[in-house]
């Protein structure tokens, strides 16, 4: 049915568990994964003036976090994936936004089904915090898997 799953993660603990779901699902399947984290833009929480008077450093010292950050959450992913038996390619996606890099990397990687945790907001707290996972179900070519 599925002859490749994108899986979406940023580390945490409810990502995890879309990734534990999209591993047993590959698994079961036996088809591989590509297992991708997104880390977001440098966006200074000051007003413009604030952010060009900042250390220049700053932002240098933001993408080489995001980077150890990332590859740590990959290569936790890749652990996983070998332990189930699911081969894994990992890709991470610097300076995107997390629904807009997900869809893409589905599209260029041939992903037949997306796998995705969720908070599963309501109300106000989707308005202030966004939904990634609603981004993504929006726009997506292929069908999503959401894990609550």
């Amino acid at each position: 049915m599925y002859d490749r799953i994108l899986i979406a993660t940023d580390g945490s603990e409810l990502a995890g568990k879309g990734l534990a779901h999209g591993l047993g699902l590959a698994a079961t399947l036996r088809v591989p994964v590509v297992v991708v984290t997104v880390t977001e833009p440098w966006m200074p929480a000051f007003d413009d003036a604030m952010a060009l008077a900042a250390d220049p450093d700053m932002q240098k010292q933001y993408q080489e976090g995001c980077a150890r950050s990332a590859q740590r959450i990959l290569q936790d992913a890749l652990a996983q994936a070998t332990s189930a038996g699911v081969a894994c390619e990992t890709v991470h996606v610097p300076d995107g936004y997390p629904s807009d890099a997900i869809v893409q990397a589905a599209a260029d990687h041939k992903a037949g089904l997306i796998v995705m945790a969720s908070h599963g907001r309501r109300g106000l707290g989707k308005v202030l915090l966004g939904s990634q996972t609603q981004s993504v179900l929006g726009r997506s070519t292929v069908p999503v898997l959401v894990v609550r």
